[in-house]
C-alpha cells in the first residue's frame, strides 16, 4: 500500500508540478492561451483515460483475464526488487519502443496521428489519443501480467510510476539547460523533452521513439539529437473532433 501511495504520489506531484511551472512561466502560460476549446476537449478526454479509466480497467477486467488465463501462476514469479524494477523501466521499455514503432507504420499510422496533432510541447497533450488507443499500447496489458505474475511487485510498480512522470515531463517545456552538469549527465542515456519534441515535429516525426532510455534509438538508427526545440510542433490532421476522438469508428 505504501509503494502503490508512493507511486501515485509522484506521477500526480509530477503532473501538478509542470502544471504549475506552466502556469507560472509566461511561455506556458501563452500556451495555455493559445489552445483551443477542442484541444482542452482532447487532452483532458485523454489524461482522464490514460490517468483514471485505464488504471481501473487494468485492476477488474485484465486483472480477471489472466486469472482466468494463468489460474496457478498468481506471484509464482519470484525474483529481487532491483531485477523487477529493471524489468519494468529497461525491459518494458524496450518492447514500448518497438510498440510505438508499430504506431507509426502505415497499419496504425491513422489512429496514432491524433496523438501528434499537439502544436506545442505542454504536460496536458501528453495523453491525446483517440478513446481507445491506449488499447494498442503494450503498458495495459504487460504491467497487469507482471503485476499478476510477480511474488513482490515493490520494484516494478517503482519502474512503472518513474515511467509515466517521464513520459509527462518529456511531453513538457520544462527543459533542462544544455550547459548544466545535470544535462550531461542525463543526456546520455535519458529521453529528455528536447528529444521528444523532435519526435513531434512535422519534418522528422519518425525519431525518437523510446520512452525512458535513448539506447533502443541509437541501436536501431532511429535517434535524432538537438540541444535545440523544432520550429514547428505537430502535423496537420484533415480529421474533425469526432473522428479524432473515435477513429476508425
Amino acid at each position: 500500500m505504501e509503494i502503490q501511495s508512493f507511486a501515485q504520489l509522484l506521477i500526480f506531484g509530477t503532473f501538478i508540478g509542470s502544471v504549475g511551472w506552466s502556469i507560472i512561466n509566461q511561455i506556458g502560460r501563452t500556451q495555455f492561451k493559445l489552445k483551443t476549446p477542442e484541444d482542452w476537449l482532447l487532452d483532458s478526454t485523454g489524461l482522464t483515460i490514460q490517468g483514471i479509466l485505464i488504471p481501473l480497467l487494468q485492476a477488474t477486467l485484465v486483472y480477471s483475464l489472466y486469472q482466468h488465463l494463468f489460474p496457478v501462476q498468481q506471484g509464482s514469479l519470484k525474483i529481487s526488487l532491483i531485477q523487477t524494477f529493471i524489468l519494468s523501466f529497461v525491459a518494458v521499455d524496450y518492447l514500448y519502443y518497438w510498440n510505438h514503432r508499430l504506431l507509426h507504420t502505415k497499419l496504425l499510422w491513422k489512429v496514432h496521428q491524433v496523438h501528434h496533432t499537439v502544436t506545442q510541447m505542454d504536460v496536458l497533450g501528453t495523453s491525446r489519443n483517440t478513446i481507445w488507443t491506449s488499447l494498442l499500447i503494450i503498458y495495459l496489458w504487460i504491467h497487469t501480467l507482471f503485476i499478476y505474475l510477480l511474488a513482490d511487485p515493490t520494484g516494478y510498480l517503482l519502474g512503472v510510476s518513474l515511467t509515466s512522470a517521464l513520459d509527462l515531463w518529456r511531453h513538457s517545456r520544462l527543459m533542462i539547460p544544455a550547459n548544466t552538469k545535470l544535462y550531461q549527465f542525463l543526456s546520455s542515456w535519458l529521453i529528455l523533452p528536447q528529444d521528444h519534441a523532435w519526435h513531434h515535429c512535422s519534418e522528422i516525426h519518425n525519431y525518437n521513439y523510446g520512452a525512458n532510455l535513448k539506447i533502443w534509438d541509437k541501436l536501431h538508427g532511429t535517434y535524432y539529437e538537438s540541444k535545440n526545440l523544432p520550429s514547428i510542433i505537430g502535423i496537420p490532421s484533415s480529421l474533425n473532433l469526432l473522428q479524432k476522438l473515435f477513429f476508425p469508428f
